[in-house]
């Protein structure tokens, strides 16, 4: 393992010069890679695709969905029994799923999350590595970082992080398109 500099561009031909750039600055051409980084939740990390088995926002969904139903047949049932007389024997039944449902459905909408609002673990506010074209490069010693961030800034690249992994004949072997980047400044 390396440490390891990589800067985002928008076009494969900012990647290119980029690439020739790290080149004169005496990184060899093994030690340098560079690719495509998808949206969030495009990676096909799972077999039915995207990144998570949920999403981090819906993890409280279940009790949500359980406790709209209890409060919605609650409700569904006190309004139904005293339609009984208006509506028959089946009044209770009818009457008291159509307003359970709705009851129920407001109740869960009121125990969704607010953009941005806390959570346990906060896995909604931490900011995920930005998509595009991305190039590494791979140091085999701390002289080199500047040299590398040099060059990275002066062909403007974006999101500049710092990583550790393993970049062997031009491809980054350990990359972690869910991992939270290290931004350097």
């Amino acid at each position: 393992m390396s440490r390891i500099i990589a800067g985002h561009f928008q076009l494969q031909d900012e990647v290119a010069a980029a690439r020739v750039a790290l080149k004169q600055a005496g990184f060899p051409d093994s030690r340098i890679s560079s690719f495509f980084v998808n949206q969030p939740g495009q990676h096909d990390v799972h077999a039915l695709g995207g990144d998570r088995d949920a999403s981090p926002g819906a993890k409280e969904t279940p009790e949500g969905i359980a406790e709209g139903v209890a409060v919605g047949a609650a409700v569904g049932a006190g309004i139904g029994a005293a339609t009984t007389l208006a509506t028959g024997p089946l009044g209770p039944v009818v009457v008291g799923a159509l307003v359970g449902g709705h009851v129920g459905s407001l109740y869960s909408f009121n125990k969704m999350k607010d953009a941005g609002e806390s959570e346990k673990n906060g896995e909604n506010r931490r900011q995920p590595r930005h998509p595009g074209m991305l190039i590494a490069v791979a140091l085999s010693g701390l002289y080199e970082r500047e040299r590398a961030l040099e060059a990275l800034h002066r062909l403007g690249a974006q999101h500049i992080e710092e990583a550790e992994g393993t970049i062997a004949n031009g491809d980054w072997h350990d990359f972690d398109p869910l991992s939270i980047p290290v931004l350097v400044a």
